[in-house]
């Protein structure tokens, strides 16, 4: 098949302004919790994720990963880059995130600290789209999450420059391992270059799959007193 010719159909669900809550941040989080599986919604949408998901499964495709986000950053001459990273946490400050600050992602943010996110759960048809500035967490803040990562984590922490180039894959785990020499224990310090980011959210938009291509959006707008304004978009 070709790939103009490959396409799917939306019809999981519907989304109507008397559904949203005022507050984007505790709708983002309403969703989530669907996304992730702790909230199922109607008897309707439940069997018919219930299916999307034996169906994948079926076919050997692994779960979704509800926290996945694509997070797009710019240079100083506004050219941009994306990757996907995980969201490690949503509280009223923003988005929160952590990587290597001498990344790619991490001297863009450092020359223009300005970002966008998308999230994207195939198995509901939504996307979540976040824009906004971009600061750096407390240090003892990502310290503290530092500690809560599996060990192996920490240590490529240290072993890797990320975005740097390598000479090979060879050379990746012997640094690895040097690394895993210098802490044997489970006490590893957080690096100096490493850390996270909380992107304060200037504009969401909410967008749920919809039959024939004419899908429900919705885009909330932070207004110059603090409060948002929510508005219909054409699809």
């Amino acid at each position: 098949m070709a790939m103009a010719d490959m396409r799917r159909e939306y019809s999981a669900g519907s989304l109507r302004r008397a559904q949203l809550n005022p507050d984007p941040l505790a709708q983002f989080r309403h969703w989530f919790a669907q996304a992730a599986g702790a909230e199922s919604g109607s008897r309707l949408r439940r069997v018919g994720i219930a299916l999307f998901k034996l169906w994948h499964a079926l076919l050997g495709h692994p779960p979704v990963d509800a926290t996945a986000m694509t997070l797009a950053t710019a240079d100083a001459a506004g050219r941009p880059s994306t990757r996907a990273v995980l969201l490690k946490g949503v509280d009223e400050r923003g988005f929160v995130f952590f990587t290597n600050f001498g990344s790619r992602k991490g001297r863009e943010l450092a020359a223009n600290p300005r970002a966008a996110l998308t999230l994207y759960w195939p198995d509901l048809e939504r996307q979540v789209c976040v824009a906004g500035a971009v600061t750096r967490l407390p240090r003892a803040e990502s310290e503290a999450y530092f500690r809560s990562r599996p060990r192996g984590s920490r240590i490529s922490a240290w072993a890797s420059n990320q975005s740097d180039a390598v000479a090979d894959r060879v050379a990746l785990e012997k640094k690895w391992a040097e690394f895993a020499a210098k802490f044997p224990g489970d006490d590893i310090p957080t690096p100096p270059d490493w850390g996270g980011y909380v992107l304060k959210p200037e504009r969401i938009e909410f967008w749920q799959g919809r039959p024939s291509r004419l899908h429900d959006r919705f885009s909330y707008t932070r207004q110059p007193d603090g409060a948002w304004k929510l508005e219909r978009l054409a699809p």
